[in-house]
């Protein structure tokens, strides 16, 4: 789309979902329908329609007559580089730059990563979003971070301009603050009034420069931010103590000057800065180790030789050998060799993992003794590393909900803080008559002031705690799910595959007619290719008894109940209970062996010939272990304070021996996939913030309506892309440390905000009392965002299974 210079604007949207004339019709009647459009034309073939409207018309107006309509917009996301910010007060003015843009649907900047995520619809140059940033005042770029940390300077932290301008700032300014420090001893050392000149000009106007720099581009944005702030209150003192030293009026003898304000204060902003930097950079630690684990090249096989080959140029399909001690470049499959891999970067599993033929490898993980040939399946953007790090980049880009709050604080604190100031400043005047007081306790107000700590309170919280998390394998999509976490009261475990192994084995199976071993060729032969695990069993039982497996016809999948299909002839159907009552199958002459196995913890199946008069075949009896990492897990969540309940579609009796045996008291049974979605929204009525647990295609439903989904890695794809949080892995404990790392990221982060606003609820008023001089709340200033970055940092020692004891685990059969 194309702003026009006209008073209307342009729009062309592109449309999904068009297919014949009448889609044209009723794209342009809902796009015509929405006030300020005056023209509206869509195109079928190019699948686009331009819209002229008024220039104050907002895209989301159009996007959402076009939805309504049934139809939906191409759209893209862009992220920008931004530089420049240094408060949050920065964060609004470019947020609110980039939302003008035409075609902007939404805007996410982040002060701790110094990005700018945008949502816009397809076809919107980027040059223009960065033409929209650099307007406001600030500098922008599709590449890296503009102001890289100090220290990660590539040769040297002396080359780095900020720490070379810190170190040249505190040598002039020690002397201007000398005399203060001896005259603690009672000694008296006067420095002549031209000397302090000569030592604070430099700092104010040449190492100070950024300050002036930065807020008149506010000015000229017709906005306000910290670095504007620093500028007028270090002019003032500076230009106070100019006026002392030069004008014939105010004498040389008794005049004290306020040099040392104005250049202690830039010094400390500026080592603020630099330590708030180093902290920073410190917080992006996990992405950065992850990033570091994707090698650069792999040794692909041709023919005979092995050849070392640049990753950008692995195409899935190729054969790549992996020597001990080298790093996995590739997802794949094993094709030759074993070993053990250290996954413990991506899954946090601590213990090398053992691997052989047909078993997946991870790129990333560390092949230990083995030399092993991989089938490439996936590289570059595709593979698993590739997508945690998205997934936890993007977290660290999201903002909390809780941070709205302080968005609307920071659009209004420096307007607020420059017009207390000028209150200070005129009550004191009028109050004593000494203009000098009245300048210089204004200058403390303008001082204290820091913005900048309301800024980075929450996002470097979110990038430590998602960080640390990520690093533990416990992947967190974003601060929504990371927020919703920490006030979870009820988690809700799927059984089969999240608190058993989900590998279950077939522990009986009894035929009417005493003819097992036909019972079990026949139920075989019903369950051949499928991929649920009571399917498996059953074959891989008549595997191991060498049974010859007939071919079936018309197989059917009955879903939540079993399946259907066609035997030499006869529809057989192999199911549960609920399948065998809907088939009026008499259940009788086994019913009293069915319900002892189930009484033991077992799932029964029954296979019947349908017909007429239907005929029950037999049973089966599968039984599956329960994991040991999951009475602990429960232990702990009831330690907690949380409620933990179990669904599943087994049957009454094996959902309670498994609910017993690990104690949990809420159970579900006999569920259909379908209504474990309906069971977890019951759940929510009772105004519990509930968690689903699940690792299957049939989590789904039940992990989206959950207020927040926990996906298990070992499951399908569906599930963890349903998922606000996904678990590398399948250890139901990692719930427990999801849980108690979102606790202790929030808790940081209503920390942080306290610590942000109390800097400045307590150090204003005093300052505009007169209590502060400008040399302690520029301290203070300088130190409050570095306090609120350091106490983030804190959530780097966090370890998985540092909130309570486990206790020992049991098993069940």
């Amino acid at each position: 789309m194309n702003p026009s210079t006209n008073p209307s604007a342009s729009f062309d949207l592109l449309i999904k979902g068009m297919t014949c004339a009448s889609c044209t019709g009723r794209v342009e009647k809902a796009l015509s329908g929405v006030p300020g459009v005056s023209g509206v034309s869509v195109n079928l073939a190019t699948e686009k329609a331009h819209v002229v409207a008024d220039k104050g018309i907002h895209v989301n107006d159009l996007i959402a007559a076009v939805e309504k309509a049934g139809y939906a917009l191409a759209t893209a996301e862009v992220t920008l580089a931004i530089g420049g910010m240094t408060c949050a007060s920065c964060v609004g003015r470019v947020e609110k730059a980039l939302k003008a843009v035409p075609g902007v649907t939404a805007v996410s900047v982040n002060l701790a990563t110094e990005k700018a995520h945008i949502n816009t619809l397809t076809g919107i140059a980027t040059s223009i979003l960065i033409a929209a940033v650099q307007k406001a005042g600030y500098e922008a770029s599709t590449g890296t971070i503009l102001s890289a940390p100090a220290l990660s300077h590539p040769t040297g932290w002396w080359q780095n301009r900020d720490s070379r301008h810190l170190v040249i700032a505190a040598l002039l300014s020690m002397p201007l603050v000398l005399p203060m420090i001896v005259a603690l001893a009672g000694i008296h050392l006067a420095i002549p009034g031209w000397i302090q000149w000569a030592l604070a000009t430099p700092v104010q106007f040449w190492l100070g420069a950024r300050f002036y720099r930065a807020g008149w581009k506010a000015l000229k944005a017709g906005a306000g931010n910290m670095d504007l702030l620093v500028a007028l209150g270090t002019s003032a003192g500076y230009g106070l103590s100019v006026y002392q030293l030069f004008s014939p009026h105010a004498g040389h003898g008794g005049s004290h000057f306020y040099f040392e304000a104005s250049a202690v204060v830039i010094t400390l902003v500026l080592l603020g800065k630099w330590l708030e930097s180093r902290a920073k950079h410190q917080t992006a630690t996990a992405i950065r180790a992850l990033q570091a684990l994707q090698p650069a090249t792999a040794w692909v096989r041709r023919g005979e030789r092995d050849i070392e080959t640049p990753i950008e140029q692995v195409k899935p399909g190729d054969h790549v050998v992996v020597k001990p001690g080298e790093r996995v470049p590739v997802d794949g499959v094993i094709l030759e060799g074993q070993s053990h891999m250290d996954e413990s970067m991506i899954t946090g599993e601590s213990l090398p993992v053992t691997k052989q033929v047909s078993d997946t490898v991870t790129s990333g993980a560390i092949n230990a003794e083995g030399l092993v040939l991989i089938n490439t399946q996936a590289v570059g953007a595709e593979t698993t590393l590739a997508n945690i790090i998205r997934l936890v980049e993007n977290a660290q880009a999201a903002k909390a909900p809780i941070q709205r709050l302080v968005d609307k604080v920071s659009a209004v604190f420096v307007p607020v803080v420059i017009g207390i100031a000028f209150f200070t400043m005129v009550g004191w005047w009028l109050h004593s008559g000494d203009v000098q007081q009245a300048i210089i306790n204004a200058v403390a107000v303008l001082v204290i002031a820091c913005p900048c700590a309301l800024g980075l309170a929450t996002p470097t919280a979110i990038i430590a705690g998602t960080g640390v998390a990520a690093q533990h394998g416990i992947l967190i999509k974003d601060a929504e799910a990371l927020e919703i976490a920490h006030r979870v009261s009820t988690v809700v475990f799927d059984k089969t595959g999240t608190l058993t192994l989900g590998k279950p084995r077939l522990i009986a199976y009894e035929a009417v007619d005493d003819n097992h071993h036909a019972l079990l060729r026949l139920s075989a032969a019903l369950q051949r290719g499928s991929d649920h695990p009571l399917a498996q069993a059953a074959t891989t039982a008549a595997w191991e008894q060498q049974l010859d497996v007939p071919t079936v016809a018309n197989h059917t999948a009955l879903a939540g109940r079993g399946v259907a299909a066609f035997v030499d002839g006869a529809l057989l159907n192999l199911g549960n209970t609920r399948l065998m009552n809907e088939l009026a199958v008499d259940l009788s002459p086994l019913k009293a062996r069915a319900d002892l196995l189930e009484a033991d913890g077992n799932t029964i199946s029954w296979l019947a010939r349908v017909g007429d008069t239907s005929q029950l075949i037999g049973l089966l009896a599968f039984g599956d272990q329960i994991k040991p990492e999951a009475q602990s897990a429960i232990a702990n969540l009831t330690h907690l304070g949380i409620n933990a309940v179990m669904i599943t579609g087994d049957n009454q009796g094996s959902a309670k021996a498994v609910a017993t045996a690990l104690g949990i008291r809420d159970y579900f049974a006999n569920v259909l996939p379908a209504d474990k979605a309906a069971a977890v929204s019951r759940l929510k009525q009772r105004d519990a913030v509930v968690a689903m647990v699940g690792d299957g295609i049939n989590d789904a439903p039940a992990l989206a309506a959950a207020d927040v989904g926990i996906a298990m890695a070992s499951g399908s794809d569906v599930a963890m892309h349903t998922a606000g949080i996904t678990l590398m892995q399948s250890n139901p404990e990692r719930v427990v440390d999801a849980i108690d790392i979102s606790r202790r990221t929030y808790a940081k982060i209503r920390q942080n905000l306290f610590w942000a606003f109390i800097y400045n609820l307590v150090g204003i008023p005093l300052a505009a009392l007169g209590l502060l001089s400008p040399v302690i709340a520029g301290a203070a200033m300088a130190f409050s965002s570095v306090s609120v970055v350091s106490n983030a940092l804190l959530l780097k020692r966090w370890k998985p299974g540092s909130t309570v004891k486990k206790p020992a685990s049991t098993t069940l059969r």
